[in-house]
């Protein structure tokens, strides 16, 4: 809280020395913030851009994590689709949007794959690794009380991995942030990329910052509520 603080008497320094014009006072930030945050405009960019956020954070979360465990469990899987997984999550995305826009149009789907490419990955690997250090008495023990795989699955691995799983999926909400906003600017201009072009492009500097506020907060804010769910579980590691 000091260091936002601190940063905020900083940022109104700045901006009323008149530095720049790209950098307006926090207080003139704040305040174009309340009058813009009830509009109509907003609200329909917000609601645009949760659900593309949400949609594509739930495929990525849907998809990665069974795989992560499963590349985990088997050896054959882990070795087929690790060097893809490690290619994807080191590749530039934004370079594959244009290829995605052929593919899939210009509409919301395109921009629900692009965040679900952006988040999925790390999701994978965070799975996988949790995976991987689960003690192997645990797995034996449910073979020897006859244990199904679907059993072991959804009674061993994935609440033994949980804390490592939980972690993924936080990184990958930020990471689906970017991506959802890189869709929006890149494939169709709707939601908060509309709102990011439609300022920049008339220099309304303190609306650009205003937007940008929200959307650092309601990512902070889902990093932190999985960050405190991570630590209410992270028991598991140690029973491990």
């Amino acid at each position: 809280m000091s260091s936002l603080i601190l940063w905020g008497l900083l940022w109104e320094i700045v901006g009323r020395l008149d530095v720049t014009f790209f950098v307006p006072p926090l207080s003139e930030v704040v305040s174009t913030l309340i009058s813009v945050i009830g509009t109509p405009a907003f609200l329909k960019a917000l609601s645009e851009t949760a659900y593309a956020f949400f949609a594509g954070v739930f495929f990525a979360v849907f998809i990665g994590i069974p795989t992560g465990i499963l590349m985990g469990k088997s050896r054959l899987l882990d070795e087929l689709l690790l060097p893809w997984v490690n290619m994807f999550l080191s590749a530039p995305l934004t370079a594959l949007v244009p290829v995605l826009m052929v593919l899939f149009g210009f509409g919301m789907k395109a921009i629900i794959i692009t965040t679900t490419l952006f988040a999925i990955w790390i999701i994978i690997l965070n799975s996988r690794a949790g995976v991987l250090q689960i003690n192997r008495s645990l797995v034996e023990m449910a073979r020897s009380f006859g244990a199904s795989p679907l059993d072991a699955f959804f009674k061993i691995y994935f609440w033994a991995a949980l804390p490592e799983i939980l972690g993924g999926v936080r990184i990958g909400v930020i990471r689906a942030v970017k991506g959802v906003i890189i869709g929006q600017l890149l494939i169709s201009i709707v939601g908060f990329g509309a709102l990011f072009e439609l300022y920049a492009n008339n220099f309304l500097m303190a609306h650009f910052w205003a937007v940008l506020i929200v959307l650092f907060a309601l990512a902070f804010t889902i990093s932190e509520c999985l960050s405190y769910l991570e630590r209410r579980v992270s028991y598991y590691a140690a029973k491990r």
